[in-house]
């Protein structure tokens, strides 16, 4: 190994691996927190999650300029992973019950003081993760030399092996270790053990790191080609702005306007740039719809069975169904049916395939609405936040619900209701009364309420309010599969995509458009969740589904009118003649000075005129 490839990359391989397992373990347990912990609604919980989610998509751009343009790699890598640690560390801090548990009853006394941690937490969490995001997988590039093309290959292979690996086992264990029961004077679920193993991992992930640290091939910063780009498009801008006069002559393209001050060859590399993320307008709806598999599926599995005989599956475990499908259609889609469908004579080109991606998602969604659909048909029907629901159970007829409105509110405990709702019981087990009526009963002490339950007559027994839950949570089994296919086919075609349509010094902006267009579709799912206030789950999937076939549909025309392009191509006809001498464009430049100078000058004889 040491001869064939750097000594290096093994500190760098063992710390992408330790890292993963830090986040996507701790993200696997997030929404369960806030549900159970903090006490939080779906909607809330669902909201904060894809905030988070948003935020670790957003920091890489962040990352990737601070690394190119001032710390270089190595340092920003060193100095983001301890903000990364520090903030899994406050995590599981926010976690321990007992923190603020005085009166140790099991329940926090100051539950500000776990939220205001928690968010903290979360928010170094999204600074280190996203930060280091870009700088890892370009740094493990940086050890090899330019003639060292299949090592080279073979390393990010390997790199995103341990991605999906690190998301595996993490996913699988750490919702083990929530289910288990600590705490130091009352048992409770174990979040601070669920959050501690992946601050520790990524302890050992930043010393792993740190230990490599004479081997590695440190680059200095060169300057970060987003900010060339930025500058440049910023330069076009307002240089059309300040020559919309009709006396201009138009220009083929409105980057052209940069003309005057930038290289022609870094414009045409921007122009292609530009055309690969105008298609990316469309995409975030899918990442909308993806990322839920850690939000609402989670929380769709905690109303499901998960008894596999005598094995028990936590909600948050069918997390793990993703990165081993992920696993097993990669080489399947690459080895079999894209090579299948060649032969079929189907030109499946980049953009198809995104395509289909979506409407696999979008499929996916249409699954869950089903099975969410089965799941309501077995859970108790629940009164509204406006009334209030009473059960009474009477040994001969049987139980019945009593759904009593607010307008009217009695004392559940008087002799007078006992008496009225017995007595209709033994003719009418399966009727709702109003107040109205019931206050109209007669005194008797027939009857009694104990713990909540109704007895009439003498006999008492035990009675089953909630049953268990029936549907099983295999039957999230084809979301899962769909949205995965839809994952192989949509990302990784996406990216495969990407860098073959954009110069190799531009790789940097697409990969922040990317990463960008998950930030975002993450953002959607915050205001959906908070605007829509749909009454029924399964109407919200169907949504999501609708939308994101739509886009589906605009994509498609989209990509219909693409022209795939060569950028070795185009960047040989500039590097081989460029189109206008130094002299020539100077010459230009000089004339547009004086319209412009001319063109005061008019203005200011006009104003002086008037």
């Amino acid at each position: 190994l040491g001869i064939c490839y750097p000594v290096s990359i093994f500190f760098i391989v063992v710390n992408e691996f330790c890292e993963r397992f830090s986040y996507y373990g701790m993200r696997a347990v997030l929404v369960l927190y806030f549900r159970f912990f903090f006490r939080w609604d779906d909607d809330l919980a669902t909201s904060i999650y894809h905030a988070f989610v948003a935020l670790c998509y957003l920091t890489p751009i962040l990352g990737a300029i601070v690394a190119d343009s001032w710390l270089g790699k190595f340092k920003t890598i060193i100095y983001l992973s301890i903000v990364y640690a520090i903030g899994q560390i406050v995590m599981a801090v926010s976690a321990i019950n007992d923190l603020t548990d005085a009166d140790r009853d099991g329940t926090p006394d100051n539950m500000s003081v776990h939220v205001g941690l928690a968010m903290l937490g979360l928010f170094l969490i999204a600074l280190g993760t996203g930060g280091i995001k870009p700088c890892v997988s370009a740094f493990g590039g940086d050890q090899f030399d330019d003639h060292q093309t299949r090592q080279r290959s073979t390393f990010f292979s390997v790199f995103y092996l341990c991605i999906n690996g690190g998301s595996l086992l993490s996913t699988l264990i750490t919702p083990i270790l929530r289910g288990q029961e600590c705490g130091i004077h009352t048992q409770q679920k174990c979040y601070p053990l669920a959050f501690g193993v992946p601050a520790a991992l990524m302890v050992v992930s930043l010393i792993v790191f740190i230990a490599g640290s004479g081997m590695y091939i440190k680059a200095k910063p060169k300057g970060n080609i987003m900010m060339d780009v930025c500058n440049c498009i910023g330069f076009a801008i307002n240089n059309r702005f300040r020559h919309r006069s009709s006396k201009y002559p138009k220009r083929e393209h409105w980057l052209d306007w940069a003309d005057e001050k930038y290289d022609k060859l870094l414009i045409a590399q921007i122009k292609m740039v530009c055309r690969v993320l105008f298609l990316y307008i469309p995409l975030p709806m899918f990442w909308t719809l993806f990322d839920q598999k850690g939000s609402r599926w989670t929380l769709q599995a905690t109303t499901m069975d998960g008894t596999f005989g005598s094995l028990v599956l936590q909600p948050d475990q069918m997390q793990t169904v993703n990165p081993i499908l992920i696993l097993t259609l990669v080489p399947i889609m690459d080895r079999v049916v894209y090579p299948l469908i060649k032969k079929c004579g189907f030109n499946f080109t980049p953009l198809k395939r995104m395509t289909v991606g979506m409407f696999l998602a979008a499929m996916a969604f249409v699954s869950a609405a089903l099975v969410q659909i089965q799941i309501d048909e077995t859970l108790p029907v629940f009164p509204s936040a406006s009334e209030s629901q009473l059960k009474i159970v009477n040994m001969a007829s049987g139980q019945m619900n009593i759904t009593i409105p607010p307008q009217q509110p009695f004392a559940l405990g008087s002799e007078q209701v006992q008496h009225i709702l017995c007595s209709l019981m033994k003719n009418k087990p399966s009727q709702s009364f109003s107040n109205s009526f019931l206050s109209h009963c007669c005194h008797s002490s027939a009857c009694m309420l104990e713990l909540g339950v109704l007895n009439c007559g003498n006999a008492i027994v035990e009675v089953e309010d909630i049953k268990p839950n029936t549907v099983h949570m295999a039957l999230q089994i084809p979301q899962y599969f769909l949205i995965t296919a839809g994952e192989v086919v949509f990302s990784v075609t996406g990216l495969e995509f990407s860098y073959s349509q954009a110069p190799s010094n531009m790789k940097a902006v697409l990969q922040a458009g990317w990463l960008f267009t998950v930030a975002v579709g993450n953002f959607i799912v915050l205001i959906v969740a908070e605007l829509a206030k749909l009454p029924q789950q399964w109407a919200e999937y169907v949504l999501f589904a609708s939308l994101l076939v739509a886009v589906c549909i605009i994509f498609s025309i989209m990509a219909y009118f693409y022209t795939y392009v060569d950028p070795a191509e185009i960047e040989a006809q500039f590097t081989r003649k460029d189109e206008m001498e130094p002299e020539e464009k100077e010459k230009n430049t000089i004339e547009l000075e004086e319209k412009d100078f001319k063109q005061d000058q008019k203005e200011k004889l006009g104003k002086t005129k008037m």
